[in-house]
């Protein structure tokens, strides 16, 4: 309570600050706990983004998910071991260049509806295909 020059910082690549904490007994209060920081949240992303997925359509699924699945799910245990729903924005994000890298690689599924309802398929038959799938497996917003 009240007003406090410094009220978070940034170790180890997490940022400790106030969030609010819901635990078993359902009660809400808030807690001073470790989330993935907003630096290496950039860092990750640029990261991500760098690797231009939707660019190598010569690789098939099963030699992109052999490539992403490592560094995803690295970034998955270690980010990931305190308050992981911080990282569903970025999770979410690389299911977007996954789409975009589909609809590049099969041209029947150029469509936005005819890639939906294959990305839906590919998902509800291999659910951990792709490592971030065990946490994000919905039809990207971003199309």
């Amino acid at each position: 309570r009240g007003e406090y020059e410094n009220t978070s910082f940034t170790f180890l690549g997490y940022t400790f600050r106030g969030r609010e904490v819901r635990p078993r007994t359902g009660k809400r209060f808030t807690g001073f706990n470790p989330a993935i920081s907003s630096d290496a949240l950039k860092k990750v992303s640029r990261q991500a983004r760098s690797w231009r997925l939707h660019r190598h359509t010569e690789l098939s699924e099963a030699d992109l998910a052999a490539w992403v699945n490592p560094r995803v799910r690295g970034w998955m245990q270690y980010y990931g071991a305190f308050y992981r729903s911080a990282l569903y924005p970025l999770l979410t994000r690389i299911n977007a260049y996954l789409m975009r890298w589909l609809r590049k690689k099969h041209k029947r599924l150029r469509g936005r509806k005819r890639a939906q309802d294959a990305w839906t398929r590919a998902v509800t038959m291999r659910p951990r295909f792709f490592a971030h799938w065990a946490w994000v497996n919905t039809v990207p917003a971003v199309w």
